[in-house]
């Protein structure tokens, strides 16, 4: 069965960083671009970072570039997201998602991946 387990969400304070796992369970996630997203209460789901299936390639939201980074361990099926200089505008639901695709684009599109985690909870508050 086919399954994305997100961890490492946590209450932190601004200025902090975390780092996000997820788990792929059920395939090997080698031919597929990987990505992050959020949702905070009230708004849309958006793209946080993608990684391509190699890990060669990425893309990252304009809000996130330069403080977070995505990579990614085939070999242990894990997709990570280290997150730094955190500011309470990154307080969301973090969820990974699996594209039917080997590379990402540049839209970060909810609708371009299949499969989904049930999320994690990232809390940046003082």
């Amino acid at each position: 069965q086919l399954q994305l387990v997100e961890s490492g969400g946590e209450l932190v304070q601004p200025g902090g960083s975390l780092r996000l796992s997820c788990v792929v369970v059920g395939f090997t996630m080698d031919y597929y671009a990987m990505g992050w997203f959020r949702q905070a209460p009230g708004k849309e789901r958006e793209g946080v970072a993608c990684i391509s299936s190699s890990g060669g390639s990425t893309t990252y939201a304009d809000s996130v570039k330069g403080r977070f980074t995505i990579s990614r361990d085939n070999a242990k099926n894990t997709v990570y997201l280290q997150m730094s200089s955190l500011e309470p505008e990154d307080t969301a639901e973090y969820y990974c998602a699996a594209r039917g695709w080997e590379y990402c684009n540049s839209y970060l599109r909810p609708a371009d991946f299949g499969s989904w985690g049930q999320g994690t909870q990232v809390t940046v508050s003082s």
